[in-house]
């Protein structure tokens, strides 16, 4: 189901899934631009007919230029308990990224310390411990390499902010598009090819494992060109 160019993957009384599109805010910032919250806010109260304010909680983020699958908790224990989740690293996530070179190793992890410049927005990475710096780490599976470009799925083990773009940036592999981290390529849409394909936790109330997966924009030509690739 489409909502505003968002599609609802999943729904009941405690949880919403969805794929959020490229270019649309993960929560506002100091743009003042509408959110994916303020889009799922109205959702819910016209589909469920609501009067007053609409109770919606984010669990976690995904950068702006980014797509992907996102949870949200509809109730205040449902978003405690997928926090606390969160937090205790019980949250599965997989990504795909199409990076600009060709990247020779099959598969291989990334370890850094990472420091948030805040005025520039932007997340240097370091190969040691640096001050103020948060361990991070990823692994990587290359799928295949087309023109040039490398088409990654990636394993993210802890949620830093610009964690993997910064990584894969320091690597000398930016993800295409990613203009801020070093690729040569600009769209023309301001998305950058980092799409969160797959995630996997428990439900904070029924205590089952669900898992959710949604392809990138294969409308895109460049998503397109890997389709067949991706499982």
């Amino acid at each position: 189901m489409f909502f505003k160019n968002v599609n609802i993957i999943f729904e009941d009384n405690h949880i919403i899934v969805v794929n959020k599109p490229n270019g649309l805010l993960s929560q506002r910032d100091i743009t003042g631009d509408d959110s994916i919250i303020e889009v799922l806010k109205e959702y819910i109260k016209i589909a469920y007919s609501k009067p007053g304010n609409v109770f919606l909680g984010s669990v976690h983020r995904l950068d702006r230029p980014a797509s992907g699958v996102m949870v949200f908790a509809k109730t205040s224990k449902a978003l405690s308990r997928l926090t606390q989740s969160m937090r205790l690293k019980q949250f599965t996530k997989q990504y795909l990224a199409v990076v600009d070179g060709k990247i020779e190793k099959e598969s291989g992890n990334l370890t850094h310390y990472l420091v948030k410049d805040e005025k520039l927005n932007i997340v240097k990475a370091y190969n040691n411990e640096f001050k103020d710096g948060k361990l991070s780490s990823l692994s990587f599976r290359r799928i295949v390499t087309i023109d040039d470009r490398t088409l990654l799925n990636i394993d993210l083990w802890t949620g830093r902010s610009h964690q993997i773009r910064s990584q894969l940036s320091h690597e000398f592999f930016p993800i295409t598009g990613d203009f801020k981290y070093g690729s040569g390529f600009k769209s023309k849409e301001h998305r950058i090819y980092l799409h969160c394909f797959r995630m996997s936790f428990t439900h904070p109330v029924s205590k089952n494992t669900l898992q959710f997966s949604f392809k990138p924009d294969m409308s895109d030509k460049l998503w397109a060109v890997f389709d067949k690739f991706i499982e």
